[in-house]
């Protein structure tokens, strides 16, 4: 089968995954509509392209906290790869570093964050963290991160509470034997035979977290910190004021409250809010190369990407994910050209028309 667009590796892992893998990576909330609000906001979105333009060379390259990657897309942290593919986190951060662009390492990997480190010791890496009513599991990760490498640390704000995925319910999905959350092995053991959620024992997750604990992280690491989960222009706000280095404008992929808004709908509202005081990333939704270039002219600097990245992996791993990536890069690079854009720096809101459909 060649594979020409993103949707031909969906419909390849939807086939080849068991049922239940496909529902857990596949589920959003309740009625799952932010989940597919997320992808049908793009198709209202349209472009105003500028022509003669000389487009005969254009460079995709752009820089995130500094670094230059290839093109603005990066790989969202999402959980478990080794049950789409059984290197899990082994390949997908190899295929970052061969495209040179940025991979989040999920806090719920099924490979350690030295492992992941020493899969791909050049490439360009964050990690993603939540806190715990334990401080000191948060506080021994980061210190973990830190001493590896990793260039910035992604706070997760928007599960105080894990959402109601109902697939997830009704299969009464758990990890397989041979898998766990490796971030955590051996730490739990005074909890086995507890009620478990996601790999780890339930209620681990801190209800309690709040802005004062984005202050609590800045005094334990030196790192760069990315606030992800926000979708109003009162939290951005808040997290300038705070002093974080980047935001990303995420709603969990639709898999945490049911019916907020796309996120590419909440971004024009934060970039207003913002300023250009920290740099704006999203997520969800994305596609196409055409919905990288709608993203990047509402003024996010990056995007990543969460569920083709695992479509990627289940088809043929490390390669898989590096010809999403590809896929994807070619595709921007096409729609900057027919757009009359020569590089990313001349991609900008007179690019975007709203439909009133």
């Amino acid at each position: 089968m060649t594979m020409v667009c993103l949707n031909d590796f969906e419909e390849y892992a939807r086939q080849h995954l068991s049922k239940a893998t496909w529902d857990y990576y596949e589920a959003g909330a309740d009625d799952c509509c932010t989940r597919d609000d997320n992808l049908q906001a793009y198709k209202r979105i349209r472009l105003r392209p500028r022509v003669l333009r000389d487009v005969s060379i254009n460079d995709t390259r752009t820089s995130v906290l500094g670094m230059e990657i290839s093109f603005p897309v990066g790989i969202a942290p999402t959980a478990f790869h080794c049950l789409a593919w059984h290197e899990g986190e082994l390949a997908t951060p190899r295929a970052t570093e061969t495209v040179n662009t940025c991979y989040i390492a999920s806090t719920y990997s099924t490979c350690s964050v030295e492992e992941i480190a020493a899969a791909a010791p050049n490439g360009y890496r964050w990690f993603q963290l939540y806190l715990y009513r334990d401080r000191k599991l948060s506080e021994q990760i980061v210190r973990r991160v830190e001493a590896l490498g990793y260039k910035a640390l992604v706070l997760t704000v928007d599960v105080p509470y894990t959402g109601k995925r109902r697939s997830d319910i009704r299969n009464q999905f758990k990890l397989p034997p041979h898998l766990m959350v490796k971030n955590f092995e051996r730490m739990f053991q005074e909890q086995a035979g507890s009620q478990e959620e996601y790999g780890i024992p339930a209620n681990t997750l801190d209800p309690s977290i709040s802005w004062k604990d984005v202050c609590w992280l800045q005094s334990l690491s030196r790192l760069p910190i990315i606030i992800k989960g926000i979708l109003t222009k009162e939290d951005a706000e808040l997290a300038v004021e705070h002093g974080v280095q980047g935001i990303i404008v995420s709603n969990h992929g639709g898999r945490q409250l049911d019916g907020v808004p796309a996120t590419i709908d909440c971004l024009p509202e934060i970039m207003d809010a913002v300023q250009g005081r920290v740099e704006v990333y999203m997520d969800g939704g994305i596609r196409t190369g055409n919905d990288v270039l709608k993203a990047i002219a509402l003024g996010a600097k990056c995007v990543f990407i969460g569920r083709p990245a695992i479509w990627g992996l289940a088809y043929k791993g490390e390669e898989g994910v590096r010809e999403i990536l590809q896929i994807l890069h070619d595709e921007f690079r096409l729609s900057m050209a027919l757009s009359g854009c020569r590089n990313v720096a001349e991609i900008n809101r007179n690019l975007i028309q709203f439909s009133r459909l």
